[in-house]
């Protein structure tokens, strides 16, 4: 906390970073690619970047904050302060509240598929940028509510980890075993 007061993972630390860390996994996705070249997971064509930007930033501030109104219960992370879920309502309204949060997550993931991947194969074009890999992981999350994703999603998700392979694959298996393991305590 010390390094990053912001209570929230990941962080990397580095030299050459103005404060020493960097929180924020998009942050720091986009630090890597800039600092190592990585201009096929991050493009410099300003055009391109301002589009996995958006996806990102999307993301962020409006996918995120249903999901985790939607999973962070059944997962058993700590809700965000001002959430219903942390407040004095009855079990009836918390329960209410992530079912609304879940029933909410239909329309910007239509935006995922409408507006960013716009028939692509990705929200970076022919191959996964930053803004893929962001989105891909969230996604994983929805399997703890056993979301009903959209078949375009679906085939998304295989694509990345077609394409990605154990990059990919490894750690969200890690994802569905933790998923595994809390629906089986709650069972």
């Amino acid at each position: 906390l010390q390094k990053y007061p912001a209570h929230l993972t990941p962080m990397l630390e580095e030299e050459g970073l103005p404060r020493g860390a960097l929180g924020e996994s998009c942050a720091i996705m986009a630090y890597l690619c800039n600092k190592h070249g990585l201009d096929h997971f991050y493009p410099r064509d300003p055009g391109k970047r301002a589009m996995v930007d958006n996806a990102m930033f999307y993301l962020v501030g409006t996918l995120y904050p249903l999901l985790t109104r939607a999973t962070y219960p059944t997962l058993g992370f700590a809700q965000y302060p001002g959430e219903v879920a942390t407040s004095d309502a009855d079990d009836d309204m918390k329960a209410k509240a992530q079912q609304d949060a879940e029933a909410a997550l239909a329309e910007p993931l239509e935006v995922y598929n409408a507006f960013f991947l716009d028939g692509k194969q990705f929200i970076g074009g022919d191959g996964p940028s930053i803004a893929d890999f962001r989105f891909a992981a969230t996604l994983e999350f929805l399997r703890a509510i056993d979301y009903d994703f959209p078949t375009w999603a679906d085939e998304y998700m295989q694509r990345m980890e077609e394409t990605l392979g154990e990059a990919y694959s490894e750690p969200a298996q890690d994802v569905r075993d933790y998923i595994a393991h809390v629906k089986s305590q709650n069972a």
